[in-house]
């Protein structure tokens, strides 16, 4: 016996639909590189998208075919998700950042038919194209080429409509080991996603929300918020530039609410604000009641300082297989009876579990380890926006119960919060024990003076490994030493957890996510030999 209830397909197009029609007139800004600013609005965003949608139809695309954009974040790049996915095909949405060998390899594996992307790009574009073997068309995105493919399409367009499991969307791993890995999202496995994403607990979005996205397009889905977004019918605020002092501005003038990225934008962000502080010009956040920190863990004096200024901090863990929300910090019962310290504890780890996934910690005997918050082991997620098998791949990625490794250490707390203490590859084995490297440079961030640092494991003879820190000093910082890193972090520790060397950079190795590439400075360690080996 079925139910009496009406079939509602779970298809990500419902998302548009209704965003232009209940949230028709609520803004969408963006900034573009030479400072102009563009305003549009919901109801332009999808009359845009049914237009892209029809003129891939006349290119000769079909259904599952893939639309690459090569772009930053703006109101044409959202509008080309939209579009993509409406004319039945798949959003490829393409990591700038990446080495040329990376992009020529995602692009040929995806076999993406059409490339959408900003004429700032155009000689990387130049470099790509006699290597990539299936793109039919290029399109530059802010061009009077755009303009006139758009204009010759009246929008008269129905989406093109199929199953709710139908893929809509291929986002790449970054491909730190080996080849970077597609992961195919579906309808609707995107339209759950986006459900949990609205909630108070996650992304707290709703129309009252100016929401300013500096995580990247190109990036995990951009955490899923151009979706959610939709959903919530939010004001979105758009820059092509992640610049501090363009970010603060944009805070300020478009009274933005909810902000989400990395942690190095935000430990830019401060810098900036100092320097406007001692300049006498304007140094608080504006209206900002909400920032989503992800990516990596965040340091405890990032979180404080924003705490500090009446924002809340909302920790994230995820990648790109999870679609990529797995968890996210929100107050906890007793919050308002709690110190300040108490708060950043809690805001520290990387938060609750949110109903459609599960979680669970395997420990090193490969027993389920208990919630006790002290019994760490490797990380696996399952759930509805989780990935069973990557794209093209022969094998699924999960194992006979689904449940997928992330390759993170981690401990849940008995009231279910979830806290990462290393990736698998980065942890330092030292005497037989772990050293978490997300926890030695969190702490060592906090040293005054210290803009960066990472903390990897350098062999010897009796320990295995040893910690040495690697960072980069603040400008104004040229005479912290050695000693005061050390000195600092002596209160704040275990002493067999202080790192035997800190060694001070200009620079740190990027990730094309915007990560320190520990994978690279542990290549460069390789055969490091700490000085109190002689």
């Amino acid at each position: 016996m079925l139910g009496g209830m009406q079939d509602w397909d779970l298809r990500v197009t419902h998302l548009i639909d209704y965003a232009e029609r209940e949230h028709g007139t609520r803004e969408i800004v963006t900034r573009w590189a030479d400072g102009s600013i563009e305003r549009t609005n919901w109801a332009n965003v999808a009359s845009e998208a049914r237009k892209m949608a029809q003129a891939f139809v006349g290119m000769g695309l079909k259904p599952a075919d893939r639309v690459a954009t090569f772009a930053m974040n703006h109101h044409r790049h959202l509008a080309a998700w939209y579009g993509a996915i409406g004319c039945g095909g798949v959003i490829h949405t393409v990591n700038v950042r990446l080495f040329d060998e990376d992009l020529i390899y995602i692009m040929n594996h995806a076999e993406d038919k059409v490339l959408l992307y900003d004429a700032q790009f155009q000689p990387v574009i130049d470099r790509l194209k006699p290597h990539l073997k299936t793109v039919e068309h290029y399109i530059v995105f802010d061009s009077a080429q755009y303009e006139e493919w758009l204009g010759a399409q009246d929008g008269n367009f129905d989406w093109v409509w199929g199953d709710e499991r139908d893929p809509c969307m291929l986002c790449y791993t970054s491909g730190t080991t080996g080849n970077p890995k597609g992961v195919l999202y579906q309808h609707r496995s995107t339209m759950l996603h986006a459900m949990a994403e609205v909630a108070p607990t996650i992304f707290n979005l709703s129309m009252t929300a100016a929401l300013l996205p500096i995580v990247p397009m190109f990036h995990a889905a951009s955490w899923g918020l151009p979706f959610a977004g939709a959903m919530a019918g939010v004001k979105f605020v758009f820059s092509t530039t992640n610049e501090a002092a363009v970010l603060h501005k944009l805070m300020l003038d478009e009274g933005v609410t909810h902000s989400a990225g990395v942690p190095t934008v935000w430990l830019a962000m401060f810098q900036h604000l100092d320097a406007e502080k001692a300049a006498g010009r304007r140094y608080d956040l504006g209206k900002l009641q909400l920032v989503t920190i992800g990516g990596t863990a965040a340091p405890r004096m990032m979180i404080e300082r924003l705490m500090t200024q009446g924002v809340r901090v909302a920790h994230a863990w995820g990648m790109t297989e999870t679609s990529p929300i797995g968890t996210m910090g929100a107050p906890i019962p007793g919050w308002d009876e709690m110190t300040l310290d108490q708060q950043i504890d809690v805001v520290s780890k990387q938060g609750k579990i949110p109903f459609g996934v599960e979680l669970r910690v395997i420990d090193k005997d490969g027993n389920v380890a208990p919630r006790d918050g002290t019994t760490e082991g490797a990380l696996q997620i399952r759930g509805p926006w989780v990935i069973k098998r990557y794209f093209k791949a022969e094998t699924d990625a999960v194992d006979g119960e689904q449940w997928f490794d992330t390759g993170d250490v981690s401990v849940i707390h008995p009231n279910g919060t979830m806290q990462i203490t290393d990736r698998v590859k980065d942890v330092i084995k030292s005497g037989g024990e772990w050293i978490s490297s997300v926890e030695l440079e969190n702490a060592a961030v906090g040293c005054p003076g210290v803009a960066q640092a990472a903390a990897i494991g350098v062999y010897h003879p009796k320990w295995d490994e040893r910690p040495i820190i690697v960072a980069v000093k603040k400008p104004e910082a040229e005479t912290l030493t050695e000693t005061d890193v050390i000195d600092y972090l002596k209160e704040r520790i275990a002493k067999w957890w202080l790192p035997d060397e800190v060694h001070f950079v200009d620079s740190m190795p990027i990730t094309g996510t915007g990560k320190i590439q520990k994978a690279e400075l542990r290549k460069q360690y390789k055969d490091y030999k700490l000085r109190s080996l002689g």
